[in-house]
């Protein structure tokens, strides 16, 4: 008898549109315009070369990169794509790496 209530409560909320158990809880994006903008927003503004250098230094990988400035590889990846941008302290570490000015690693794209 749960069950169902629970099932025909969650198929109800999918009808209406309303976020289910799965879903951002903040509720429809309609209400929330910003959070939709902010998340719709691809990468940041950071732009970096951090691909080439690793290119350059002896085709290093992701996970050893990872592993000398002590984050995970999905940190690297996304750094490295543009997808996040990383504290002053990684990104720091990541120019120490590869012997370089933090300003050959990273820039900030003005436009």
């Amino acid at each position: 008898m749960y069950l169902q209530a629970r099932v025909a409560a969650q198929n109800s909320k999918e009808s209406l549109g309303l976020p289910g158990r799965h879903r951002h809880r903040a509720g429809p994006s309609f209400l929330y315009p910003a959070l939709v903008r902010r998340r719709t927003m691809s990468g940041t503004r950071v732009r970096n070369d951090i691909r080439r250098l690793r290119f350059a230094h002896d085709e290093m990988t992701q996970q050893e990169l990872a592993d000398r400035i002590g984050v995970s590889r999905q940190t690297v990846v996304a750094i490295e794509k543009g997808k996040h941008s990383p504290s002053l302290e990684v990104a720091f570490r990541i120019a120490r790496v590869f012997k370089t000015p933090l300003e050959m690693v990273f820039r900030f794209d003005e436009n």
